[in-house]
């Protein structure tokens, strides 16, 4: 396999760093690399393929974190965005809200000193019936 091949294999991914890939492309030349029988090229090939699957795999966890972080704080922006916008809502409606209740109020109060003034009104009317009665009936009894 030649170096072009194995920057092929991981082109896109950032799977290695070049010294890294430098270091593979060496072991892969060396001619134990593929003789099974070799118990110490074999015993540090597999040492060597965890090594580089450990690091591979803590660099692919970094990377999967700072996406999570990514995402993680593009979800807060936006909940805080719509946060942000149901206050100014909410807001408005508040202010809608006590205006209403303060010409309702107002309404009330007129209303009440309406009230009043026909409740006094209607007194004095049934005085001054009561008094047109007693006069009629003073009148007819003679």
């Amino acid at each position: 396999m030649s170096e072009e091949e194995v920057q092929f294999l991981c082109h896109g991914e950032a799977m290695f760093t070049p010294t890294e890939l430098e270091e593979l492309f060496s072991l892969i030349n060396q001619p134990e690399f593929f003789d099974p029988a070799s118990p110490s090229s074999f015993g540090s090939r597999g040492s060597n393929r965890a090594v580089y699957s450990t690091h591979e795999r803590k660099i692919r966890r970094k990377q999967s974190n700072r996406e999570s972080a990514r995402r993680s704080r593009w979800r807060k922006k936006r909940h805080l965005e719509n946060l942000t916008n149901q206050l100014n809502r909410l807001k408005a409606e508040n202010r809608e809200l006590k205006n209403r209740l303060g010409l309702a109020t107002q309404h009330n109060m007129l209303l009440s000193f309406e009230n009043e003034h026909l409740k006094f009104e209607s007194t004095n009317l049934r005085a001054k019936l009561l008094d047109a009665y007693q006069i009629l009936g003073t009148m007819f009894s003679q």
